[in-house]
């Protein structure tokens, strides 16, 4: 079986509260097998046969859906995934391990549209920001609070959600899909 991350969008905020412990028997239900959680919020370690990672994401926001009656996504991860989104950003060498984000994405990237979202964000903030493998790259400089490159701007102007996690909670999550 293959170890995988899922990593839930808009798990823990706002209306969509939701105990890890029950989530977990929700999967369990469903015939993921070694389900962890990490941090509550909407990290989800678990094994499960090996299949591309775009499927299994649908199948668990269909069973958020199913089990706790609200919408949401699921960024799903194999190992070298993640490894690689550490990897390639090309800010965590330099930034801080708290600002510099990996922004996951449900699906490639329009290099186009890219452009477009750059353009219009242009002197709104100090963020940097580039594109990779159904990802973004993102480090807030001035800190994830006071940004205005917010989630829902993203989303828009690429045409595709997504959900971030910091470079510090992707390599605690690294660590345990790796033991």
């Amino acid at each position: 079986m293959e170890r995988y991350v899922a990593f839930f969008a808009a798990m823990n905020v706002g209306g969509n509260r939701l105990k890890m412990e029950d989530l977990r028997e929700a999967l369990e239900r469903e015939d993921l097998e070694d389900i962890e959680t990490v941090v509550a919020s909407g990290n989800v370690l678990f094994s499960y046969d090996e299949r591309p990672t775009e499927g299994l994401s649908e199948m668990l926001a269909w069973i958020v859906k199913e089990h706790f009656g609200f919408e949401t996504f699921a960024a799903v991860r194999n190992a070298a995934e993640v490894r690689s989104a550490i990897a390639d950003n090309p800010f965590a060498a330099d930034g801080q391990d708290n600002q510099v984000h990996t922004l996951f994405l449900e699906k490639q990237a329009d290099p186009a549209q890219f452009q477009v979202m750059l353009a219009g964000y242009e002197g709104r903030g100090r963020e940097r920001i580039a594109i990779g493998d159904r990802c973004l790259y993102i480090d807030f400089v001035d800190g994830v609070g006071s940004s205005r490159l917010t989630s829902a701007f993203m989303e828009r102007k690429l045409d595709c959600r997504g959900t971030a996690r910091n470079m510090r909670s992707l390599q605690r999550i690294l660590d345990k899909l790796e033991e």
